[in-house]
Order: C-alpha cells, then sequence, then structure tokens
C-alpha cells in the first residue's frame, strides 16, 4: 500500500464500484464506498462480504483477515465525505453528463491535490477533467470485469493529466495488485477499441447467417483459444454497454466500420441486454448463470 495514500473513496456501487472498493480493502485501504440508491449500496456490502466468506470456505483467506478487511470499507450516504479521501474513482454508469456533474462535485468537495479517477470504458476523459478546477489531476482507470479477478487496469490520461498523475495511478494500481497499460484520451481508448468490433463483427455474422450462436462461440473458444466466444461475452457485458461503446466509437472516429449491427440494437430496444436481464442471445437463470 502506497504510504501517501489511505483512503480511497469509490463512488457507485454497482457491480465495477462494489469489486473496485473490495480489492482496495484486500489491498489494506480504508475504503468510503458511495451509491445515491442506499439499498444498492447495501446490496454491495452484503454482496462483498459473501464474496469474502467464499474465499474462506475454500480456504483462501483466513477469518481474521476477512474481518479487517470489512471493517476497512466503510458506508458514506453523501460525497462531502470524500472531504477525508486521498484518491477518488468514480464508476457510476457510463453517461457524460451524469460524470460530469459527479467530477464538479467531487473538485468541490475534495482536497485540491486530489487525483479524480473515472472507471469509464469510452468516454473522454478530457471532457471530464474540463468539468473540474483540477484538470491535471484528473484520470481515467478502467477496471476490468470482474475487478477482483482481472488483473488490467487501463490508464487513460486526457489532454492536461499531468505526468505526476499517471505514476501515482501507476503505483496505486500495483498497490492494488493491478497491472497497468497507459492509452491515449481517444474514443474506446486500448481495450474497447479493439474488443467492441469484434464482438460487432460476431453479432454482424449471426445477423447474416454466417453461423449460428453456438458455432460462433465455440470458433472463437477452441479455434482462437478465448475462454469465452464473443456472444456470450456480450451478454456478461450487458449489450447495452456493448451498443453505448460502439456509437461512442462510431461518432468518435466516423469510420462505419464502428457502425452497431441492426440485430444488436434492435435486442437492447426488445430489453434483452444479456444477464443482467435474464435473456441476450443466451438465456440465464437468476443470478446469472445460463439456463
Amino acid at each position: 500500500m502506497s504510504a501517501a495514500l489511505r483512503t480511497i473513496g469509490v463512488v457507485g456501487a454497482g457491480q465495477m464500484g462494489r469489486g473496485i472498493a473490495q480489492v482496495a480493502a484486500q489491498s489494506g485501504f480504508t475504503v468510503l464506498l458511495h451509491d445515491e440508491n442506499t439499498s444498492a449500496l447495501d446490496a454491495s456490502l452484503g454482496h462483498i462480504g459473501g464474496q469474502l466468506e467464499r474465499q474462506v470456505e475454500k480456504g483462501r483467506l483466513a477469518p481474521a483477515v476477512r474481518a479487517e478487511t470489512l471493517a476497512r470499507l466503510q458506508r458514506v450516504t453523501g460525497t462531502e465525505a470524500f472531504s477525508a479521501a486521498d484518491f477518488v474513482i468514480e464508476a457510476v454508469s457510463e453517461n457524460q453528463a451524469l460524470k460530469a456533474r459527479l467530477f464538479e462535485t467531487l473538485d468541490r468537495t475534495c482536497a485540491p491535490g486530489v487525483i479524480l479517477a473515472s472507471n469509464t470504458s469510452s468516454l473522454s476523459i478530457t471532457r471530464l477533467a474540463a468539468a473540474t478546477r483540477r484538470p491535471a489531476r484528473v484520470i481515467g482507470m478502467h477496471f476490468m470485469n470482474p475487478v477482483p479477478v482481472m488483473e488490467l487496469i487501463e490508464i487513460v490520461a486526457g489532454q492536461a493529466t499531468s505526468g505526476e498523475t499517471i505514476e501515482e495511478t501507476r503505483a496505486l494500481a500495483k498497490s492494488l495488485g493491478k497491472t497497468a497499460v497507459q492509452a491515449q484520451d481517444y474514443p474506446g481508448f486500448i481495450s474497447n477499441r479493439i474488443l467492441m468490433p469484434m464482438i460487432n463483427e460476431a453479432i454482424f455474422a449471426l445477423y447474416e447467417g454466417v453461423g449460428g450462436r453456438e458455432d460462433i462461440d465455440t470458433v472463437m473458444r477452441l479455434g482462437m483459444r478465448h475462454p469465452m466466444g464473443p456472444l456470450a461475452l456480450a451478454d456478461f457485458i450487458g449489450l447495452d454497454t456493448c451498443l453505448a461503446i460502439l456509437e461512442i466509437l462510431h461518432a468518435g472516429l466516423g469510420d462505419p466500420k464502428y457502425r452497431p449491427c441492426p440485430l444488436l440494437r434492435r435486442m437492447v430496444e426488445a430489453g434483452r441486454l444479456g444477464r443482467k436481464s435474464g435473456r441476450g442471445f443466451y438465456d440465464y437463470a437468476p443470478g446469472g448463470a445460463p439456463a
């Protein structure tokens, strides 16, 4: 754990936010976890407790370590609590206007030197930084899902992000047990600039009848050694999220190769969003397990 950083604020207690909070607490940091939806906040803390308990049952974690980790997690109901944070990570919904308003609020609340990081997977860090009076201290910190399992963090430098901010964020990633790569602030960064066109092309292959869903996924799993086929992966990510990222790529880069497949758009309009809705390219039982 970095000597300079002891308290990390996490805004957003959804799937990504709770994963970030868990990893930070397990890494020895005090974590201030906030969500405007107090029910989601309570559910996330319960989920983290359950995840840690399963590690204890499997012999991967000592009961005392679980108790210490949970003690480092603090439930906070207002952003004013982040005045005590040394570093803040935002993990709210992937909406530019929502995130910009939050960054404006955090800028007023947090101490002047505190870094404000966004877990955005595709939105402009430069635009988020422009909503603050500290653009040099704003950065992207894109965690991969599920956060406790995946080793990568994509660090994204905005136009005004300072070299010092990049190095401090890289050091924090290392303290969290992650490997950091740096991307520049262009639509989709590195990860989704490569991943989303592959998923979109798999959906086009299904849409055009090139292959069935199992055939397409099996080719990528067995032929390309991917752990999960692209259609199953799209369900895992969320088809609405995939569509939103592709729209950002299409609008930001202006290249027709990023045009979202009409089938993807139709499925999102029908509410078939993947695991979280119970139906996507595949059907799922409650809890997200394949049906």
